[in-house]
């Protein structure tokens, strides 16, 4: 049996990589789906990819309303609301030398305040169907990555959003989950990564990327894991923070660097 059949799906950020991925499982498990993005030509391209029951949304995260449309765009499509997915994010380098005020502002806007006034706005809908919520974090939401101050910070409140509001409504039955995203082979991903002079192929090659299994998470793999956060299978569990990562939490030793670990051990002390 599909593990989301008939349910109703909302899914920021669903028109590339990440969330894109997430839309078209949940699509294949059986939901009704809520693309949502800023780019309308690019939106449309994923629906038709789709196909089935997925209903566009063009909108701007960074005006508080969106939330409230979102929702309606889901209750005139489909009649209810059983799911979100909070994936869209701006994810960009910053330090503290080049970020300001209103670089800062727009991170959290988009990475803090639209999830959490998209949910303000569904919460009613989703009391009423015991409904599940995915907030798509990062681990630099612990790690706090050199380069991406800004980013880092609103990943770190995110997380601290979805605990939060997983105590304040499990007595409602709506559930609230994080998933921490590790390194993540995406079209963004490729493109930055070019632009700062990584070669053409480079997600490919072990020894640039440090990746123990000598492949790059895909945005398939991801969702996967979404798909039981968001499935009767993984109730009652609320509050929950999974960190989606090839490496041990607490560092990344890339390949070449273990090997010589391992036949150089130093004693410690």
């Amino acid at each position: 049996m599909k593990q989301l059949l008939d349910k109703v799906i909302i899914v920021t950020g669903s028109t590339t990589g990440i969330g894109k991925a997430i839309a078209r499982k949940c699509l294949e498990e059986g939901a009704k789906i809520i693309v949502s993005g800023r780019n309308r030509k690019r939106g449309e391209e994923v629906v038709h990819e789709l196909g089935g029951a997925v209903t566009l949304h063009i909108d701007d995260l960074t005006d508080p309303s969106t939330g409230s449309r979102l929702v309606q765009t889901a209750l005139k499509a489909y009649g209810k609301v059983d799911g979100i997915v909070n994936n869209a994010a701006w994810v960009i380098r910053s330090n503290l030398e080049t970020t300001n005020v209103d670089l800062f502002d727009r991170v959290m806007s988009i990475n803090v305040r639209a999830p959490l006034f998209l949910v303000k706005a569904a919460m009613p809908e989703l009391i009423k169907t015991s409904g599940a919520i995915i907030n798509i974090g990062s681990v630099n939401g612990y790690t706090g990555a050199a380069t991406q101050l800004d980013y880092s910070i609103s990943k770190a409140a995110l997380m601290c959003l979805s605990r939060n509001l997983a105590n304040a409504y499990a007595h409602q039955k709506v559930r609230i989950n994080h998933l921490n995203v590790g390194w993540v082979i995406t079209p963004n991903e490729n493109r930055l990564k070019i632009k700062e002079g990584f070669p053409e192929g480079w997600s490919e090659d072990p020894q640039i990327t440090g990746t123990p299994t000598g492949k790059m998470t895909q945005p398939e793999e991801i969702a996967n894991h979404a798909i039981f956060w968001l499935s009767n299978a993984s109730r009652p569990i609320t509050g929950s923070v999974m960190e989606l990562e090839q490496y041990p939490f607490i560092g990344r030793i890339v390949p070449s660097e273990l090997e010589k670990a391992l036949k150089e051990p130093v004693e410690a002390g």
